[in-house]
């Protein structure tokens, strides 16, 4: 739940900051709407795929949160998918125990145990590895830039149903590709 908490408010503070001004999303809105717009793009990138604003117009930082927001998905037991936020929990912990020299991690003065770790760290670089090299295949076969379809591949990974609007126009192979790394 914490981390839930974590990633609402700061996705929602990111997509406004980098959102605000942006007329093609919610720069001619209210600052109330945009504030409710920021959190549902923050909510929905994670979970269900709902759009309520044109994904395509997002600026690119607005992409980048997205992106980051669909990898780590919703929480273990949800239907969302994406890493989980157990998974970035753990690593989270993991990286805090470093810094302070502990021989192991502790998420409310209880021991994560290193094989939870691993599985963890694991886990985090198989959804890198199949995010990161779907879009970069994707790319070299359409002609694409590698930004956007980084985004369709996070959406595919995380299973999330949103689009930039390329989807319907890839090849064949691509579209392949964007399907098994979502399976996968």
């Amino acid at each position: 739940l914490l981390i839930t908490g974590i990633l609402l408010a700061a996705g929602t503070v990111a997509i406004a900051i980098v959102e605000w001004d942006n007329p093609g999303t919610i720069g001619n809105m209210p600052w109330y709407d945009k504030i409710m717009n920021a959190m549902f793009q923050s909510v929905t990138v994670r979970t269900a795929g709902f759009a309520a604003v044109d994904q395509g117009m997002l600026t690119e930082a607005g992409k980048a949160v997205s992106v980051c927001l669909m990898i780590v998905g919703g929480s273990s037991g949800s239907t969302a998918g994406g890493m989980k936020t157990t998974i970035l929990a753990v690593l989270f912990a993991n990286a805090i125990a470093t810094f302070k020299r502990r021989e192991s991690p502790q998420i409310f003065g209880r021991r994560i145990d290193s094989d939870v770790v691993k599985n963890a760290a694991t886990i985090l670089m198989m959804y890198l590895t199949l995010f990161i090299c779907g879009g970069v295949i994707i790319s070299v076969i359409e002609g694409i830039p590698v930004g956007t379809c980084l985004f369709e591949t996070a959406s595919a990974v995380g299973t999330v149903g949103l689009t930039l609007g390329i989807t319907s126009q890839l090849g064949i192979v691509s579209q392949i590709t964007n399907l098994s790394f979502g399976i996968m």
